[in-house]
């Protein structure tokens, strides 16, 4: 039903609307009839063409929503109703009168009347309504062309500054719509110094109507001191770039600390010497306070998703942990027993350290042992792995460019991403693709300005290192969270939601960046793009290199200065150690070990945590040690590194790790390594 073009009738007495109703109808008129006067106003408000009521459906009845519905009119309305009076003997009672007058638009009909009568008020009062629809039409065009005119507006700024020959011409139209649009414009010539601003300027400094010069001094004393050289070095470039923008902290004469906007152009005389700069200025205050809100709430929102996640994850594991080890103490000789729960925590354990280094990846904060390689090289050792995670009914296809370049990562951090990867794809085909397949290619590529404009690394010479599915794909609104930790698309215990985490964090770390393509129904691809090394590629390979050495306890007298805060872990290492036949000495912190390495006591070998309170980590501490002792052995441990930069160069060369967690055969493996110099 068209319920603009309707009637809405209110005649509660015996069978009034249904005679009134047969009768419109007749005439092909649209109608609904109302009860009383809240179904009624109800109707008035979902729209209608025009309204028939008997007066005495308003004698005695709540006339408050209807009248409220009246002056909520819009401003092109005036409704038509159409009243059915009784033939009155006397005049109407002023209540009845100030109804009919509250109605405003009003034909009144006394009845007896004819079928005729009561179309013909019908149709004219339907008539007028739709005049009222063209009216609202035509402001409504009449607002459309107000906004397109605003739209214009803002671009009006570049023709100014394009064309500042024309901007004395102009200058009161653009100032009266950029004080619309809260900018004030301004024009400071360079030769003379004399300047001309709009009184929005001056307003946003908190004058008002003060005549005085103005100049580039003028602004800098009201910018915020800690951001004075940083509008000096703009306006200093601007008549080399020919164009000044900035935003800086200014403080009004009220003293009230305000963010503004600024953006000018330079205007060259004929000997190519700047000459004037004209712009806006805007006050971006509200607008920064917005800004920081919300991204205090993503942060938050991601903090929260991020916390939810590892409490979730990390309770199960040590659900397993604690609950195994409380039945191992409550039972200790039932050998059997004991052996399973301790092989069940220490499954759970070394599943929270893997969790562990998935974060650590996301947040670049893991230790990296990068070397440069050919990534043709690890994919093609790699494959049998690969395949077996596929799955024998997936195709698995490598298309691998057999010149590719050499690029420089961590290998076993690399094998990782990529099996996520195909962990992932394998998993978007189990809903029943009919040709399930995978394809995992290597390609050199170059990468222009544009191409790499909002991902943070330069342009140049790239590998690229990509995974194919033919899956059901991901829907448009996820692609942008698939990267953030704990966030996945599978079922509940069916993902961590940290691998593409991972795979960001990893491709960040080696100087690159990921992106990933979808569309529903046709498959997903994900792009990995690693920085060409220049280095010639090294023959190791990734995590298929595992040593078989057998376990070497202490040879006579070695010595270990053992460096660790944590009062747990020291204990763990010590006990370690002496199991190892080691003489230990034992330092809670760098300032302690350095203490120790300037006496002369026997030191073989320095096992120090990386991250250490003190003002002095691991790392530096291994400096200092080596300048005291040169021919000091140094093996550090660490499963996190404050710095970002120094997570990917302490974990090889001369100062090798023992990632955390570590067990007492793979500290007796790598501090044999270390002691023999390998």
């Amino acid at each position: 039903m068209d319920e603009e073009g309707r009637i809405v009738i209110l005649a509660p007495r015996g069978r009034d609307a249904a005679v009134i109703q047969q009768v419109l109808e007749r005439a092909e008129h649209l109608t609904s009839i109302c009860a009383a006067i809240p179904d009624w106003v109800e109707c008035l408000r979902a729209g209608a063409g025009a309204a028939l009521v008997t007066e005495e459906a308003l004698a005695d009845a709540d006339t408050v929503p209807l009248v409220a519905w009246l002056d909520g009119q819009p401003a092109w309305s005036d409704f038509p109703f159409i009243v059915l009076a009784t033939r009155q003997s006397g005049r109407r009672s002023e209540r009845a009168a100030g109804i009919l007058a509250r109605l405003g638009n009003v034909v009144l009909l006394e009845r007896p009347i004819n079928a005729e009568t009561l179309t013909s008020a019908a149709a004219s009062a339907l008539r007028a309504r739709r005049r009222q629809y063209q009216a609202r039409s035509l402001l409504q065009e009449r607002e459309r062309t107000q906004e397109h005119l605003r739209a214009l507006n803002e671009g009006l700024e570049r023709r100014v500054l394009e064309r500042t020959e024309e901007v004395e011409a102009a200058r009161e139209t653009l100032a009266f719509a950029l004080d619309a649009a809260g900018m004030g414009s301004w024009d400071l010539d360079l030769s003379s110094g004399t300047s001309r601003r709009s009184p929005r300027f001056e307003a946003i400094f908190g004058y008002s109507g003060e005549s005085f010069p103005w100049t580039q001094d003028t602004f800098l004393a009201h910018v915020v001191e800690d951001d004075r050289a940083t509008v000096e070095a703009a306006f200093s470039k601007a008549p080399q770039t020919g164009a000044l923008d900035l935003e800086c902290r200014i403080t009004r004469t009220d003293g009230a600390v305000r963010w503004v906007a600024l953006r000018g152009q330079v205007r060259f005389d004929a000997a190519g010497h700047p000459a004037r700069i004209a712009g806006v200025l805007l006050d971006r205050t509200d607008q920064r306070i917005t800004e920081d809100a919300l991204r205090q709430a993503q942060k938050m929102e991601a903090i929260g998703q991020l916390t939810g996640g590892v409490a979730h994850d990390f309770n199960n594991l040590l659900t397993v942990i604690v609950g195994g080890l409380d039945m191992m103490i409550r039972r200790p000789e039932q050998v059997d027993r004991v052996k399973r729960l301790a092989e069940a925590a220490m499954t759970a354990a070394r599943r929270g350290e893997q969790l562990t280094q998935q974060l650590l990846a996301f947040s670049r904060r893991q230790m990296l042992r990068p070397q440069t390689l050919n990534p043709n090289r690890l994919l093609l050792d790699f494959r049998p792995l690969a395949e077996r995670a596929a799955g024998g009914a997936v195709e698995l296809a490598f298309d691998l460019d057999p010149t590719v370049d050499p690029i420089r990562i961590d290998p076993a951090q690399f094998e990782s991403a990529v099996l996520n990867l195909i962990v992932n794809a394998r998993d978007a085909m189990e809903t029943g693709v009919a040709a399930p397949r995978i394809a995992v290619r290597s390609r050199n590529i170059h990468l222009d300005t544009g191409a790499v404009a909002d991902k943070g690394v330069p342009p140049g010479s790239y590998v690229l290192v990509s995974v194919t599915d033919t899956g059901d794909g991901i829907p448009a609104d996820m692609l942008q969270r698939v990267f953030e930790p704990f966030f996945t698309t599978k079922e509940v215990g069916k993902g961590t939601g940290l691998g593409l985490s991972q795979v960001y964090g990893f491709t960040r770390s080696a100087k690159g960046f990921v992106t990933i393509e979808s569309e529903i129904g046709r498959g997903t691809a994900v792009n990995l793009f690693f920085p060409r090394s220049s280095d010639p590629a090294g023959e190791e390979t990734g995590t298929g290199s595992v040593s078989t050495l057998p376990l070497r306890r202490a040879g006579d007298g070695e010595t270990v200065l053992l460096v660790e805060d944590d009062e747990q872990v020291f204990a763990m290492a010590v006990e370690s150690l002496e199991e190892l036949r080691y003489r230990v000495i034992v330092a809670r912190n760098a300032a302690q070990a350095l203490e120790h390495l300037r006496g002369v006591e026997r030191i073989d070998i320095l096992f120090s945590d990386v991250v250490m309170p003190g003002g002095m980590n691991g790392s530096q501490l291994a400096v200092e040690a080596r300048r005291l002792r040169p021919d000091l052995k140094i093996l550090l441990t660490s499963g996190y590194v404050a710095n970002l930069d120094e997570g990917q160069v302490i974990g090889h060369g001369e100062l090798p790790v023992l990632n955390k967690p570590y067990r007492r055969d793979e500290l007796a493996r790598s501090l044999r390594l270390v002691l023999a110099g390998s």
